[in-house]
């Protein structure tokens, strides 16, 4: 199968991050992403990740420029002359004083899609601000929902959801209606990702529902967020939990008779008996363990799971039934394993994927390729300008 990005070609400065986490999935999709970092003697800001982290870059090229230089500058504006992205996360307005930024990268390419990913996006009070996940989930409503710790605040989410899909997601679903808007128009576009703005769209249900009916959203405000036992976790006799998501009627009234509790078949939604039905459900699933349980209410349509750990889910039999997880060959630390391609419409390899050793660059290849000779080359490499 082709892969749905083939010939796409994607200029990435972002090293860690949202931009990192889009880059990674575009690559799934079968772009050639090329990552983009400063000269060994301009690198103290830029955050090297651990050799496994964003999949190793695996599949990914590398080339380092010093773009506080001018010939640095004409070197990346070489390498987006025929390339079609270009994914950045500086602070805004960074891009445009190096001489990088969408305006500069039009002038030689009208048709790229150049998308800024910050984290409260290109404009407003907060554009020039620092932040990172917490802060973004925090703005946008979705800390408050989450609970409470024992002191009233809201406790830290388990995965970095905002970066992952408030950034990172939202930043490749702009990029590809982006590359499909250009091929009908033939002109490329400028896209600004605020990773806030996405975390506000995550709340999106809660939002509209408080816009359209002043009911103020939080924790245990309704089935979703703990108001009602038919939707939590739950412990087990072993010290696992379950997850219990039985909120149409016919997957509650299965649980109710799986658990031997049918008296509550028609209290569901009877605010008044919460407290009770929670306790025997927690009384009856604290009787037998986590997977005991799972095992049976899951095949009699009741909507539970049972409540993994990082590494109870890597050896998830679904999961592996997948193919979630994948070998990888690593120059230097040997074969690994790493979270796969795991999205609709892209294809795992056949053998381990080749990860290539951080310092391996290939920016003589790459700047060959757009216009430069060798004698060019070498002098930027002697005056530390690429490397």
């Amino acid at each position: 199968m082709t892969p749905a990005l083939d010939g796409i070609r994607v200029l990435d400065f972002a090293s860690v991050g949202p931009g990192a986490r889009a880059s990674r999935m575009l690559s799934d999709y079968g772009a050639e992403v090329i990552k983009l970092g400063p000269t060994p003697k301009h690198g103290g800001v830029q955050i090297t990740p651990p050799y496994y982290a964003y999949s190793g870059h695996r599949l990914m090229k590398r080339a380092l420029l010093d773009l506080k230089a001018d010939h640095g500058r004409e070197a990346f504006l070489a390498l987006a002359k025929d390339a079609d992205v270009v994914l950045e996360s500086f602070r805004p307005g960074v891009v445009d004083r190096l001489g990088i930024g969408y305006e500069a990268v039009r002038a030689v390419n009208p048709r790229i899609v150049y998308c800024s990913t910050s984290g409260f996006g290109q404009s407003g009070p907060r554009s020039s601000w620092a932040g990172h996940d917490v802060n973004y989930l925090a703005v946008s409503g979705y800390l408050d929902c989450t609970g409470r710790r024992e002191d009233g605040s809201p406790p830290l989410p388990g995965a970095t959801v905002a970066d992952i899909a408030a950034g990172g997601m939202h930043a490749v679903m702009a990029i590809m209606a982006g590359l499909l808007r250009r091929e009908r128009t033939g002109e490329g576009e400028f896209l600004d990702v605020s990773i806030a703005d996405g975390a506000f769209g995550l709340m999106s249900l809660y939002v509209d529902e408080y816009l359209a009916t002043g009911t103020e959203p939080g924790p245990g405000h309704y089935i979703l967020t703990g108001k009602y036992a038919c939707y939590d976790v739950y412990t087990c006799s072993d010290g696992g939990h379950l997850s219990v998501g039985a909120i149409e009627p016919a997957f509650w009234r299965n649980l109710c008779r799986e658990l031997d509790l049918e008296q509550f078949a028609d209290s569901q939604m009877d605010d008044d008996r919460q407290d009770e039905i929670r306790v025997a459900i927690a009384a009856v699933l604290a009787t037998r363990t986590r997977d005991e349980w799972a095992d049976q209410l899951g095949p009699a349509d009741c909507c539970v799971a049972p409540v993994n750990t990082v590494a109870e889910a890597i050896d998830d039999q679904q999961y592996v039934a997948r193919g979630m997880v994948v070998d990888a060959a690593h120059e230097t630390e040997g074969v690994f394993r790493q979270t796969g391609s795991v999205w609709a419409g892209t294809s795992q390899p056949d053998g381990p994927y080749p990860v290539r050793e951080g310092s391996v660059t290939d920016t003589v290849e790459l700047l060959t390729a757009a216009g430069f000779d060798a004698g060019a080359i070498d002098q930027l490499l002697e005056n530390g300008v690429i490397a």
